[in-house]
């Protein structure tokens, strides 16, 4: 949408016009085609990038959610440090599976959806306030996920009313389930969700659940061509975030690159030993 530029100076009606909470709901009124899932597609097959493995751990004191850096188009490797993990607000985040462009619109709209309603309600959104509204968001997309457009992502943050990390996934349709201890989506989640299911335990440091969900990355890069493992020649690390009561946090590169070289390193001393890197 443009601001009036007619010599009064007023912005549209549409702007001054009390109304929803949503964001969403603001442009489904005035401006509908700016919705990703309102879009006409061209007939035929797309071929687009796909982000793959985003993995997330709870721990005593908040959650961890990280993700590999490749995108794929079919068999081949479309780009190897695409970022799929993005703060939602001071204390969510959300990873990103599938068509990889799509699913980073529909970030940047969430990141506005929460940032509109806490600008017209003076509070923010509950955690599963913000799950619900990553949910409607989700099944709006169902049109372009049924031409092979799917959006799939994770998302995690602190509840500050029950005073833990939580963590919820989601499925094409928008159906939203929540995640006790961990959870993975993409194409190496189930590589990754075997390897967390061997190494989680509920008492596990901010340390180790930070290595718990590398080692899972690496775990699901060994088995699924489309997941990225550690890039030691290119200096590729995954992205690991961390949320707690204090907020959001990215590991920095200094430190995604110690905790790639910590596991890489157990594994070949052990190559079949990884619970090693958590004891």
């Amino acid at each position: 949408m443009e601001a009036n530029t007619r010599s009064t100076g007023r912005l549209p009606a549409a702007f001054l016009t009390p109304g929803s909470s949503s964001f969403m709901d603001f442009l489904s009124d005035h401006s509908p085609e700016m919705l990703p899932g309102n879009r006409k597609l061209p007939d035929g097959v797309i071929e687009a990038p796909h982000g793959t493995t985003i993995v997330a751990a709870t721990f005593p004191g908040g959650v961890v959610l990280a993700g590999d850096r490749r995108a794929t188009m079919g068999n081949m490797i479309a780009q190897r440090d695409i970022e799929k993990v993005f703060p939602a607000d001071e204390f969510s985040a959300v990873g990103i599976a599938g068509t990889a462009g799509l699913a980073v619109e529909m970030v940047k709209l969430f990141q506005l959806e929460l940032e509109h309603f806490e600008k017209v309600e003076g509070a923010t959104l509950s955690l599963e306030g913000k799950a619900n509204r990553l949910s409607t968001m989700i099944r709006g997309n169902l049109g372009m996920a049924m031409q092979g457009l799917a959006v799939v992502p994770l998302f995690a943050g602190w509840d500050e009313g029950k005073e833990k990390g939580r963590i919820f996934s989601y499925d094409v349709t928008g159906g939203r389930s929540e995640e006790h201890g961990f959870a993975a989506t993409g194409s190496g989640s189930i590589f990754a969700r075997g390897s967390m299911k061997k190494l989680f335990r509920p008492d596990l440091t901010e340390e180790q659940a930070t290595t718990l969900v590398v080692q899972a990355l690496y775990d699901a890069a060994d088995d699924d061509s489309a997941t990225g493992g550690p890039d030691l020649y290119r200096h590729i690390y995954p992205i690991v975030t961390v949320i707690t009561d204090e907020g959001f946090r990215r590991l920095t590169e200094e430190e995604s690159q110690e905790l790639a070289r910590s596991v890489t390193d157990r594994r070949l001393e052990q190559p079949d030993g990884p619970r090693a890197a958590l004891l």
